[in-house]
């Protein structure tokens, strides 16, 4: 227990780090801290199944932050010439003002590899394949923070690179890239919600669907969809985070993650049952919950841009809605089925980020509309 606490702290100061990193080097350090902590909690029960999806992570991430590390390489060679060599060559706000001189050709192949490594880390198809497993044999905690903070940690360095190329108007276009894979992540991960017979397993896959969305609101670009997708980054984490405390509290009364073996939740657990059910109308997106106007936002500004990647968008989520909710009728009603026994942990957590998601689907604070404004603008 004290080798998991020490292990959480070590990967909540790695994620600090890479935030607010204002070395591109310093920012790769932190995520890849932060995978090798996370890799130790996947398989920290010492299961045949846990080890496996450690080994599978560890390798699989090992590549992808590789490949992010290339990509950061040539971001350095493309800065050299224009600032000079040293630390300075590898500091946004450096970065950021001189990007307009760089070499276009060394920032495309740059952003290439980038999207690769930092993709695979977002869990982006077809580089997801390490994090089904890793949510379902890891601890319901590291779920959480693997599909609250983790992805969002990635995409945001993801989206640090892609502003160095808004800058610079010879540089390739980012944002048909992200489209693609944001589409391709959506459809496949929402269809891949219909196999799934492990709770942690299905709601994994909602967190690939999501990131989709997330990637493709950022490669359409435009301050209303760049707004739309940190909004959506925010929602996703609080209901996200609230879904996989519910789900290791009906693993612990029921004793398996097996769906089979779930039924009739709201009957033997009323409060844990009603409470799974409104995260998953949460995640849904479904009024007036937070992640309804994000969505709503997204599918609104690609419409009036582009109609028919915007079909290919509702197509998705329409397919992931009607799963969950199948998924969902097996888990909460119907006849009770498997053991029963009483929660031992505190329900507080679901409460509050699910109030959370409650209160940004109704009200949006001034002050955070006008930084979300801020950063859309500043991403391009």
């Amino acid at each position: 227990m004290r080798f998991y606490h020490a292990m959480y702290q070590v990967l909540m100061f790695a994620m600090n780090l890479a935030l607010i990193a204002n070395n591109i080097g310093l920012m790769w350090v932190a995520i890849e801290l932060a995978t090798l902590t996370t890799v130790m909690m996947v398989g920290i029960y010492r299961t045949h199944e846990a080890l496996e999806a450690a080994w599978k992570y560890f390798i699989l991430g090992s590549v992808g932050i590789a490949l992010a590390l290339f990509g950061t390489i040539l971001v350095y060679m493309a800065a050299r010439p224009v600032i000079g060599e040293g630390l300075d060559a590898m500091v946004w706000s450096v970065l950021v003002t001189r990007a307009g001189a760089f070499d276009p050709a060394l920032l495309d192949v740059a952003f290439v590899f980038l999207l690769l490594g930092y993709g695979t880390k977002i869990g982006l198809a077809p580089l997801h394949a390490w994090l089904p497993d890793a949510h379902a044999e890891g601890p319901t905690p590291i779920s959480a923070v693997l599909s609250g903070l983790l992805l969002n940690v990635a995409l945001y360095a993801l989206l640090r690179f892609k502003m160095l190329l808004a800058v610079n108007p010879a540089a390739i276009a980012p944002g048909p890239l992200m489209v693609t894979l944001g589409l391709v992540s959506l459809v496949f991960a929402a269809f891949m919600l219909y196999r799934r017979r492990d709770i942690k397993r299905m709601f994994a896959y909602s967190s690939i669907e999501h990131m989709g969305i997330i990637t493709f609101a950022f490669g359409m670009g435009g301050p209303l969809a760049n707004f739309a997708g940190l909004l959506h980054m925010t929602m996703h984490s609080l209901t996200k985070s609230a879904i996989f405390f519910a789900v290791g509290h009906v693993a612990q009364v029921k004793g398996t993650q097996r769906i089979a073996d779930m039924g009739g939740l709201t009957e033997t657990h009323p409060v844990l049952g009603w409470t799974l059910i409104l995260g998953v109308i949460a995640i849904a997106g479904l009024p007036p919950l937070g992640i309804f106007t994000s969505e709503f936002l997204v599918v609104s500004s690609t419409f009036a841009r582009a109609p028919a990647l915007a079909l290919v968008l509702v197509f998705g989520m329409l397919v992931g809605f009607a799963a969950l909710f199948l998924r969902l009728n097996s888990i909460a009603f119907g006849e009770a089925r498997g053991p029963s026994e009483k929660a031992k942990a505190s329900y507080l957590p679901m409460f509050a980020h699910l109030g959370l998601v409650l209160i940004a689907g109704v009200y949006l604070p001034p002050a955070l509309v006008g930084w979300f404004e801020t950063v859309a603008k500043l991403l391009g």
